[in-house]
């Protein structure tokens, strides 16, 4: 009987190594699956006085060929090659939108700046102003379809967001059922292979989504954590994620994902602290690369808008009128914030532009009214002691204008170039009221005897507001032209080369000093090519004077008419307009190369994140590799089992046969 049992239990260890080889086979294309061994044992001998004699072997276990350090290092490096690779799909689409050529945005902003020369050479000419105001509405169209497509791309992020919390809640939910099913069955003491396969499948596709660390438990379950330590499935119980607007700064449209344990509330959890997957890509897509490019479009339109309205309102129409804006602007951005505080980003303030930062803005307010402004693209801060104090100093080119304080450690976030560009709308339609002309005329004295001529005549208003860095010459005035009397603003010139002044409403101002501030006389040195600022105008003069040579600047509508209609040939205001093309605007770059500035940033960003994308690619296709080579299936190797267990199997029953002859043999002899 002992060769019978010996030979039935070598042959049901067999039959399960074949089953488990089997097994094997089929799942060779299945995703996340182990291979799985047969682990046999020696049953316990029987004592004779012979010794022990054997009584076979059994099964003790089947194995799961895994190992847990691969398998968690392969689910990290796919859920940041996941953050990596969406992030840097969504980078290419915004540049995209950001294309160069002759129908680019770029194109659009030099084809309105050249089209003030043929103002310039013709100030009367309808069809010149016609084509200067189409350039206008043109360039305004652009920033607008440029802004609406950041707008679309930002719908798209916020949907696929929405759909990927739907399916991280239904992993997690998943997690948990099979954490439940798991700790059921480690009760009979074996390893439900099949159901960790499952489990590790789950994590792993989670993983794509938001980075997790596991913990697992005595009971066999495992806990799955995000954002470091928030318990997303903890035994058979899991919470949930969502997405929604930042709470901190309610109405700012920034976009943060909350998780809310079982029976708990909401907490917000920001991008950097979820590490990997599509929903950090995304978030930090959306709260950092999307921002950035609506800034740096805002920015442009903003400060392109702001300088030519400027420029026109210190110019004439044909009708002798003021130049009235070009383009619509928001007034003001507001903060937001959750707290007590109320203030608002000024833009009717005199603007610097050139010293515009496409970034938004925290004024964080740690000892009330005291505080630090802080510009988020770069964390630079600027402190301040009150609003008053705030609202006296220009951070950035804005006026930050509170008339409520926050409380301690209070935040408001700033966005003032988010939506400028989708609002930029072209205001002037009618030629007749581009301001081509100065409001202000010269005229070399008629007894002159020197060489001295006149090389340039500009509108400035109190303000220069293209720097860098943008100066305020007299904040009570500022924007205006203080028009000279009948008489005119006289300059004489005297034998050594200095100047007086008659007939001024103030004293020339020296705007290479930092501040400006009045030029040292009178008499006041001439320099031959210099600009000389005087009521908000600015005159160049190019060679030398003699002693009692005179230039006189005049109001170009002196109500006395003794310079008629000349204003409406005049082009000053024109060829003021058409230079702003080369005034140093975007970070040093001039305005008509500001796009390509915008584009290279972009450009740079998408170029990086594709790097990293490609890298985190690589590194996760290593480790998955290793970990494949440990858990995966080869079929040369389980075909070389199958005929190993199949001839053991045979040999089992051959065994089974002979015994029976043996027994058979037995009871013919005893029978005899």
């Amino acid at each position: 009987m002992s060769l019978l049992n010996v030979g039935a239990r070598a042959l049901l260890a067999n039959q399960v190594a074949l089953e488990t080889t089997g097994h094997n086979i089929a799942n060779v294309s299945t995703a996340g699956y182990s291979r799985q061994s047969v682990s046999m044992e020696a049953v316990q001998g029987q004592f004779t006085g012979s010794g022990y004699i054997g009584k076979g072997v059994q099964v003790s276990t089947i194995l799961r060929n895994h190992n847990e350090l691969l398998t968690r290092q392969a689910a990290a490096a796919q859920a940041v090659q996941a953050g990596d690779t969406v992030r840097a799909d969504r980078l290419m689409q915004m540049q995209d939108i950001f294309q160069g050529g002759s129908t680019g945005l770029g194109a659009a902003i030099t084809d309105m700046l050249n089209s003030m020369a043929d103002v310039v050479a013709s100030p009367t000419d309808m069809t010149a102003r016609t084509v200067s105001l189409t350039r206008m509405d043109e360039m305004a169209a652009r920033m607008r379809s440029s802004a609406a497509q950041l707008q679309e791309l930002e719908y798209s992020v916020n949907e696929q967001l929405q759909t990927n919390t739907t399916r991280i809640n239904s992993l997690a939910k998943s997690i948990a059922a099979v954490n439940e099913q798991i700790a059921r069955a480690k009760g009979n003491g074996q390893s439900p292979n099949d159901l960790l396969d499952q489990r590790d499948m789950l994590i792993r596709d989670l993983n794509q989504y938001i980075q997790t660390t596991q913990i697992p438990a005595d009971d066999g379950t495992v806990g799955v954590f995000v954002a470091s330590s928030q318990a997303l499935v903890l035994g058979s119980q899991a919470g949930e994620v969502m997405v929604a607007e930042s709470q901190r700064f309610p109405g700012s449209q920034t976009t943060q994902l909350f998780f809310k344990p079982p029976g708990g509330a909401p907490l917000e959890l920001s991008e950097s602290m979820l590490g990997g997957g599509e929903m950090a890509g995304l978030l930090k897509f959306a709260n950092n690369d999307l921002t950035e490019g609506r800034n740096l479009l805002g920015r442009m339109a903003l400060a392109i808008g702001a300088s030519l309205n400027y420029q026109q309102s210190m110019g004439l129409t044909l009708d002798g009128q003021p130049g009235q804006p070009l383009f619509s602007l928001p007034d003001s951005a507001v903060g937001r914030t959750s707290g007590a505080a109320q203030g608002i980003i000024d833009f009717t303030a005199p603007l610097g532009v050139s010293d515009f930062a496409a970034s938004d803005y925290e004024v964080r307010f740690t000892t009330p009214p005291a505080g630090q402004v802080i510009r988020l693209s770069d964390n630079k801060a600027t402190p301040f002691t009150d609003l008053n104090d705030l609202r006296s100093q220009p951070i950035d080119g804005l006026t930050f204008d509170f008339s409520v304080a926050g409380n301690a450690n209070e935040r408001v976030l700033f966005k003032p170039f988010a939506d400028a560009a989708l609002n930029i709308q072209a205001l002037v339609s009618s030629p007749r009221e581009l301001a081509a002309a100065n409001p202000i005329n010269a005229a070399m004295g008629a007894s002159n005897t020197g060489s001295m001529q006149l090389a340039g005549l500009q509108a400035t208003g109190k303000t220069l507001s293209l720097g860098p860095p943008a100066q305020v010459l007299d904040a009570g005035t500022a924007g205006l032209v203080t028009p000279p009397s009948p008489s005119g603003v006289v300059l004489t010139f005297d034998a050594t080369g200095h100047f007086t002044l008659a007939g001024n409403a103030s004293a020339p101002i020296d705007v290479s000093a930092t501040p400006p501030a009045p030029l040292a006389g009178p008499p006041y040195a001439y320099t031959p090519g210099q600009a000389i600022h005087v009521d908000g105008w600015a005159i160049t003069l190019q060679g030398t004077p003699n002693d009692g040579d005179t230039v006189t600047v005049g109001d170009a509508l002196d109500p006395a008419g003794q310079y008629g209609d000349w204003y409406t040939r005049n082009a000053g205001n024109a060829t003021a307009l058409m230079a702003l093309r080369d005034a140093p605007m975007f970070d040093g770059s001039t305005l008509s190369d500001g796009f390509a500035g915008l584009m290279a940033q972009v450009g740079t960003r998408t170029q990086s994140a594709k790097y990293a994308a490609s890298l985190s690619e690589s590194i996760a296709s290593n480790l998955e590799a290793d970990r494949t080579a440990v858990s995966g299936v080869n079929l040369d190797e389980e075909a070389a089992r199958l005929i190993q267990y199949q001839q053991a199997y045979q040999a089992s029953s051959k065994m089974l046969q002979i015994a029976q002859n043996i027994f058979d043999n037995l009871i013919q002899s005893m029978g005899r």
